[in-house]
C-alpha cells in the first residue's frame, strides 16, 4: 500500500527537483555496496586458483549473480522494515520506500530479488553440494533475524556479530563448496572458511558499524540500539582501527605461519581509505552531516582488501 502523504520523508523525496532526485536513487541503489555480496566467492576462487585447484567459473558466474540478488533483498527489504518502525522517516531520504512513497512495490521487489537469488543457488547447489543451499539459507535467516519483526536484532546491537558470521564463515564455505568438483557429500570446510573469511569479513563489519555514525539521534529516538548509540559516537570511533587491525591480523596470521604465500599481503592495500576512515571519525565523530560517507570510506577499505588477498593468493603459488 501507498504510505501517507504525511509521511516527511516521503514528501521530500516525491517532490524533489530533477538532480536531487537523480541523486537520491544513486544513493537507493548503493551499487558499491555490493563488493560484500560477491567478496566470500571470490576469495573462494583466489583461493582455489593459488592451491592449484580447478575452479568452476560457470558455477562462479551463477553465485555471483545468486549473491547480488540476495544482498538486494537485504537491502530492499531493509528499507520497508525500517519504514514500519519510522526509523527512516526523518533521516533517509534516499529510502526506497520514501522515494517511491510505495511500501507494498518495494516489498514485492525484495521478495521477487530472494526468490530468483534462491533459485539460482538451489541451481548451484545441484550442481556441486546440497550444503551450499544450506549455507545459504542460513545466511539468509541472519539477515531477516537482523532487521525482520519480531527479532529485529539489529535493533538490539548484534548486527556486528550476525554479519560477521554471514559473510565470514557461512557465505566463504558455501563458496568454496560451489567451486569445488560435484561431490553432494563433501564436508564443509570449517576451517578454510573461518581462516579465509574470518578478515575479510571483519572489514564487511566495519562498513555496517560505520553505517551508524550519521544516524545516532534517529536511531535512539526509534529504539535502535546500534552499538554505536550504546558506545557513543567518541567510543565507537576508538574501535575503528581495531576493526582494522583484526581484519589484517586476520589474513596476516596465515602468512606468518607459512600456510599463505607472502603474496597475500597484497590486502594491505586496503589501508590508505582505512587510514582516511580512522582519521574522519577521530576527529568529527559527532557531526553526522560530515561523517555521512564515512561508510563509504569503510568500504573502499573493504572491497580492496579483499580484492588484493583473493589476487594475492591466486598469485602466490602460480608465482612460487
Amino acid at each position: 500500500m501507498a504510505l501517507p502523504a504525511s509521511e516527511p520523508q516521503v514528501v521530500a523525496s516525491l517532490h524533489a527537483d530533477g538532480a536531487a532526485r537523480r541523486r537520491l536513487w544513486k544513493a537507493a541503489i548503493k551499487w558499491p555496496m555490493y563488493a560484500v555480496a560477491v567478496m566470500p566467492v571470490l576469495l573462494a576462487a583466489g583461493w582455489r586458483w593459488g592451491q592449484g585447484e580447478p575452479v568452476r567459473f560457470d558455477q562462479l558466474g551463477l553465485f555471483l549473480v545468486a549473491a547480488v540478488l540476495l544482498l538486494a533483498w537485504e537491502n530492499l527489504a531493509n528499507d520497508v522494515f525500517d519504514a514500519d518502525t519510522g526509523v527512516d522517516a526523518e533521516g533517509k531520504p534516499h529510502s526506497l520506500v520514501n522515494l517511491t512513497g510505495r511500501r507494498d512495490r518495494v516489498a514485492w521487489l525484495a521478495n521477487g530479488a530472494l526468490a530468483v537469488g534462491l533459485a539460482l543457488m538451489a541451481l548451484v547447489a545441484l550442481r556441486s553440494s546440497g550444503a551450499v543451499l544450506a549455507l545459504v539459507l542460513a545466511c539468509c535467516g541472519i539477515g531477516y533475524a537482523y532487521q525482520g519483526p519480531p527479532l529485529r536484532l539489529g535493533y538490539r546491537g548484534l548486527g556486528e556479530p550476525l554479519c560477521w558470521l554471514a559473510f565470514g564463515p557461512l557465505a566463504t564455505a558455501a563458496g568454496l563448496l560451489a567451486l569445488a568438483p560435484a561431490d553432494g557429500a563433501a564436508a564443509v570446510p570449517w576451517r578454510t572458511a573461518v581462516e579465509l573469511g574470518g578478515g575479510p569479513a571483519l572489514a564487511t563489519t566495519l562498513v555496517l558499524f560505520c553505517s551508524h555514525f550519521h544516524q545516532v539521534e534517529e536511531d535512539a529516538a526509534h529504539g535502535k540500539r546500534s552499538p554505536v548509540v550504546r558506545l557513543g559516537t567518541a567510543r565507537a570511533a576508538a574501535l575503528v582501527p581495531w576493526f582494522v587491525a583484526g581484519a589484517l591480523a586476520f589474513q596476516w596470521a596465515p602468512v606468518l605461519a607459512g600456510h599463505w604465500p607472502l603474496t597475500a599481503l597484497l590486502g594491505a592495500v586496503g589501508l590508505p581509505p582505512a587510514q582516511r576512515l580512522i582519521r574522519l571519525l577521530r576527529d568529527h565523530h559527532h557531526l553526522p552531516e560530515r561523517i555521512a560517507g564515512s561508510k563509504f570510506l569503510a568500504l573502499r577499505f573493504q572491497a580492496l582488501n579483499g580484492l588484493g588477498l583473493a589476487l594475492g593468493l591466486a598469485l602466490g603459488a602460480r608465482l612460487g
